[in-house]
């Protein structure tokens, strides 16, 4: 199917900032081969103005010149009215959300078009660059933390003024995928306590990477289970019990709540409960990212702001990526072109669409009028592949000591080096005496103040010690005036070496610092 023309229209929703193409993205689809038409207009609320779209290579026309593209590329679903500006065999894409609006497909189906939507790219690794869910998630996530900080009215960090200590906030983040990822991330550079908890326990490595505390839902008798595509699954009825418990402790807790938990297809699970708000102080903030797909939070309203009896605000924004409509549109246009990329493999300006492709079967909604909606299952990469089974030989349990052993143990060779220190001084010639009781008491010294000082400061205090133990470079120049050529050969390089240390230890120290320090 031969395509040459790719149309980038301006969104009729109401409250919508995107767009589906800026500047920077025309100028990769020019480079494809293709003729791009934008609207008038269409960049306007993401800060892109007409001017730049043309300095891009693009022509800027009528929505009628757009709408008439061979292919057209939009944010949110069309209306029925766009849908009939479509010429026969035209190519949309955009975000169509066949998943939960079956009557969009119906009326897709109903017109001699291709469809194609962008949040039905199924989760697989060669398949991320187009991910405008997970683009999107990424940018609602960050957002939503700046919307709770903003109605909290307190500092995220903890203080410590003349006035007295403030201390910092507690927010607790229900999901960890992208958007729970990106608000534990947030949330955490902001100073605050992070708590995180997800039904799938391999992303407990996540959250505490990005300086979050998982908390797990732990069921007697029941085996945690990896996701197999990266979304959570619906999870058993003693799972749902002992979560809720835990939500009810954590919310009489925390001071701001958010939630992103959503199942594929399915409305979004209830998580805290009218019960579980009304224990927070008053001032407490709850943001459910979910609020679009029915909600996670008892009472929240999509697209609205609730203030309940008790003082908690519970905001149910849905716009929460369109709220950074500059960054949202730059993404969510270099997905398309990732996409298009895809779709032109001569970069040609010629649209192939091949069925036997996973990623491109996936997103196709209806193609030339014919529905293929829903596509067939992918297995995706999300989950680890099953090792295959290999008889394991019995393997004897590691005996864990006892503390009387460990503390046994201890003594026994601080018992033998102080044996070995005396037997040293006892017997063996000056200078070796001297020289052992330096090395051990520089051991035992280093030992201490290495390990009372907290991991973040070992590359910085590292670095230092390493400059004064350049210290040697001076001994390597009272060597230089030996008569032996060896000695002064070793005092050569042990003066190269040393400077190195020196000069690199205290240029990596300031750099460091330098980070910490205004300018």
């Amino acid at each position: 199917m031969s395509q040459s023309r790719i149309g980038i229209v301006a969104e009729s929703a109401a409250g919508e900032t995107r767009v589906a193409g800026t500047p920077a993205t025309v100028k990769q689809l020019v480079g494809l081969g293709y003729d791009v038409v934008v609207e008038s207009g269409a960049g306007a609320r993401s800060a892109f103005a007409d001017e730049a779209y043309a300095e891009a290579g693009a022509t800027v026309a009528a929505g009628g010149e757009a709408w008439g593209a061979d292919v057209v590329l939009k944010v949110d679903q069309p209306t029925s009215e766009e849908l009939d500006r479509l010429r026969p065999g035209a190519v949309l894409v955009g975000m169509l959300n066949p998943r939960l609006d079956p009557a969009m497909v119906e009326s897709l189906a109903a017109r001699p078009i291709t469809a194609l939507s962008m949040d039905a790219v199924p989760r697989i690794s060669r398949a991320q660059s187009m991910d405008v869910l997970s683009s999107m998630a990424n940018i609602a996530g960050y957002r939503a933390v700046v919307e709770a900080a903003h109605e909290f009215g307190r500092f995220f960090t903890g203080q410590v003024t003349a006035a007295g200590k403030v201390p910092p906030a507690k927010v607790l983040v229900a999901g960890a995928g992208v958007a729970g990822l990106a608000a534990i991330g947030a949330a955490s550079s902001l100073g605050s306590i992070v708590r995180a908890t997800d039904p799938r326990p391999e992303v407990a490595d996540q959250v505490k990477s990005i300086g979050g505390e998982y908390l797990p839902v732990v069921v007697a008798d029941e085996a945690a289970e990896v996701s197999s595509d990266g979304y959570a699954k619906a999870t058993s009825e003693a799972y749902d019990r002992r979560a809720a418990e835990l939500y009810s402790e954590q919310a009489a807790d925390v001071d701001i709540i958010i939630t992103t938990a959503l199942i594929p297809g399915r409305a979004a699970p209830r998580l805290i409960t009218a019960a579980d708000v009304a224990t927070m102080r008053p001032g407490s903030v709850i943001v459910d990212m979910a609020a679009a797909q029915g909600g996670n939070v008892e009472g929240s309203v999509a697209g609205e702001k609730v203030v309940t009896a008790n003082g908690v605000t519970i905001l149910g924004y849905t716009d929460l990526a369109g709220r950074l409509p500059t960054q949202a549109s730059q993404l969510y246009g270099t997905n398309l072109v990732n996409l298009l990329k895809l779709l032109t493999p001569g970069k040609d300006g010629a649209l192939v669409l091949d069925m036997d492709d996973v990623v491109q079967r996936g997103v196709t909604v209806v193609k030339d009028g014919e529905l293929l909606w829903p596509p067939p299952p992918v297995q995706v990469s999300a989950a680890p592949a099953a090792a295959p089974a290999v008889p394991a030989e019995p393997v004897e349990p590691k005996k864990e000591l006892s503390p009387q052993a460990r503390a046994t143990r201890r003594f026994g060779l601080i018992g033998v080096g102080v044996l070995a220190l005396f037997l040293v001084n006892a017997f063996a010639p000056q200078p070796i005496p001297q020289h052992f009781t330096v090395l051990v008491l520089s051991v035992v010294i280093g030992y201490y103040v290495i390990g009372k000082v907290h991991h973040a400061l070992h590359t910085p205090l590292m670095s230092v010690t390493n400059a004064i133990s350049g210290i040697i470079v001076v001994g390597a120049l009272v060597q230089m005036a030996s008569d032996d050529l060896a000695i002064q050969l070793l005092s050569f390089v042990a003066i190269l070496l040393a400077s190195i240390n020196i000069f690199g230890g205290f240029a990596v120290t300031r750099r460091m610092l330098a980070m910490f320090s205004k300018d």
